[in-house]
């Protein structure tokens, strides 16, 4: 199976074509809108839809950066973020992006590691300059 190139990945020199991003969340309507903004900036996007289903393909897929979010089924970001920092050697970048507003969950978001930390609902380009900045 050849991998297409589009006309984003030419222009970027394909430097971003090789980054690839693991959205774990469990709202469509998110994923759907994640996704379509970091394929038009040229990223490769994977998607769970559950905190079991995102541990699995981080485990599988080696991505280069995860978009997870907090409250999910199954298996909550929390406890997604818990086990990668107990079984990744190197660990995998994580923006955790949440509805939740207490300060609580976000200093333990923090203890656990996230490199970033975005409340919903966020505007697009906050969360597209934080991929950026974490992948350049």
């Amino acid at each position: 199976m050849g991998k297409q190139t589009s006309e984003t990945e030419k222009e970027s020199g394909g430097r971003k074509a090789d980054k690839r991003i693991l959205i774990v969340d469990d709202d469509g309507e998110i994923i759907e809108a994640v996704k379509f903004a970091l394929e038009n900036k040229g990223y490769e996007v994977l998607v769970a839809r559950d905190g079991n289903q995102g541990l699995a393909m981080a485990e599988r897929e080696d991505p280069d950066l995860m978009v997870l979010d907090m409250m999910m089924p199954k298996r909550s970001g929390f406890l997604v973020l818990e086990k990668l920092r107990r079984t990744r050697p190197v660990p995998l970048r994580v923006i955790m992006i949440t509805a939740n507003e207490g300060s609580r969950h976000k200093a333990y978001a923090e203890m656990l590691g996230v490199d970033d930390y975005i409340r919903k609902p966020f505007a697009m380009a906050r969360l597209l300059d934080s991929v950026d900045r974490l992948l350049s």
